[in-house]
């Protein structure tokens, strides 16, 4: 099963492919960052940001795209932005056939480190341990966007199954 990670913004959106290869076995596919230029307009940015989100999706074809959900920004103008940024996304994976699923950050934390309070460096240092990365994953965005597919990968088949059960 490939998943394709998004940590959502319209400034960076980190991206991270993985894909399932056994119960046990996961690799890390890609990771970056897609950036939109701040001093451009805004349906400009969304634009740039829905057609990158196009290539990935054509590039990679995964079978889900996890997101993180905005729950709490100090920043009201950052939070419009990263919900813009979010929605694209999700239109774009929707419309390509892809599953979308949307994470909070404590449900992201929990299964990737076991703790909803856990901080980046414990984040990213889990992520790194469950894939075999020996260099560190920067920047943080892309290492989110990887943590919030792992998310999808640990949870995706409980949720799965619940979903089966009630339709029988």
């Amino acid at each position: 099963m490939f998943v394709l990670g998004i940590d959502p913004g319209l400034t960076r959106c980190g991206y991270g492919v993985v894909e399932r290869l056994s119960p046990r076995r996961t690799r890390a596919v890609a990771a970056g960052v897609l950036r939109t230029d701040p001093d451009a307009e805004l349906p400009s940015r969304l634009a740039e940001l829905q057609a990158e989100i196009r290539g990935l999706l054509h590039d990679y074809r995964p079978d889900a795209v996890a997101i993180e959900r905005v729950l709490f920004q100090v920043n009201v103008r950052t939070a419009m932005q990263v919900g813009q940024a979010a929605g694209v996304v999700m239109a774009e994976a929707a419309a390509s056939g892809c599953r979308v699923a949307l994470y909070s950050p404590n449900e992201v934390k929990s299964a990737v480190v076991g703790w909803g309070g856990a901080d980046k460096a414990q984040m990213e240092q889990m992520v790194r341990a469950q894939l075999d990365i020996e260099q560190a994953l920067r920047p943080v965005d892309a290492a989110d966007a990887v943590a919030v597919a792992l998310c999808h990968l640990a949870t995706a088949p409980m949720a799965d199954a619940v979903a089966n059960r009630g339709s029988t």
